[in-house]
């Protein structure tokens, strides 16, 4: 069975059920959450980045680097990745989608500010979300840092676990995420982006209770794995 594990922030690391590794928003050594760090990692298939600032990013071209994983993003971000020594990368653009060995993959919009850790300026970038459609039929929507916006409500039908940032200050904050969870109506949702630092500080049982009966909130710990069933 397919498996999701968190690392703190919105670093997640999802195993399918024919075993390839896809780690997105790889921000692990300089993060105060993480449960792993990156000399931990020794093979991953793909890494999804979905967008540059440093606490999504900064681990990524290391990691792409150490285990040949192919880099999805952005083209820009790509672009840079590759700038930066990174072999394998696939670059896309907001509502596009492509099909991977391991499933299909659909950028979505994400309503954030933009830029690249380490960019001397001359890249640019846009953040987006991950719609992930794996062979096995499971459905995972990760949306990156976004506030609520009107789009979300284009998922319903298409989420089975949908994974939203709770922490406000940068992105949503719990009153906004549960009114995503009633736009997208997923089965299960996992709240992310929350209690790395004071600035975005959230009880996530406050957010379950503002969830109610629409979904199943997952609340998960650092070096959590959950198991991804077809609906869920």
């Amino acid at each position: 069975m397919a498996t999701l594990t968190w690392h703190g922030h919105s670093c997640f690391t999802l195993v399918t059920d024919e075993g390839q590794r896809v780690m997105i928003d790889p921000w692990i050594d300089e993060n105060p959450a993480a449960n792993i760090k990156t000399s931990d990692i020794d093979a991953l298939d793909y890494i999804l980045v979905s967008h540059g600032h440093s606490d999504h990013f900064d681990d990524c071209v290391k990691l792409a680097k150490k285990t040949g994983a192919t880099v999805i993003s952005t083209y820009e971000l790509v672009s840079f990745c590759q700038s930066q020594g990174v072999e394998k990368g696939h670059g896309m653009n907001i509502g596009g989608a492509y099909m991977f060995d391991f499933g299909r993959v659909k950028l979505t919009p994400a309503l954030h500010t933009g830029s690249i850790s380490g960019d001397d300026g001359s890249h640019t970038t846009d953040p987006a979300g991950f719609l992930i459609s794996l062979n096995g039929g499971q459905r995972v929507y990760h949306a990156g840092d976004t506030a609520l916006i009107m789009d979300l409500q284009l998922l319903n039908g298409l989420v089975d676990i949908a994974i939203l940032p709770i922490g406000d200050n940068f992105t949503m904050g719990p009153e906004d995420a549960a009114r995503a969870v009633e736009m997208i109506e997923p089965s299960v949702v996992i709240p992310m982006h929350y209690n790395t630092f004071p600035v975005i500080e959230q009880n996530p049982e406050g957010f379950r209770t503002l969830v109610g009966d629409r979904a199943k909130v997952v609340i998960m710990k650092p070096g959590d794995t959950f198991e991804i069933g077809v609906n869920s």
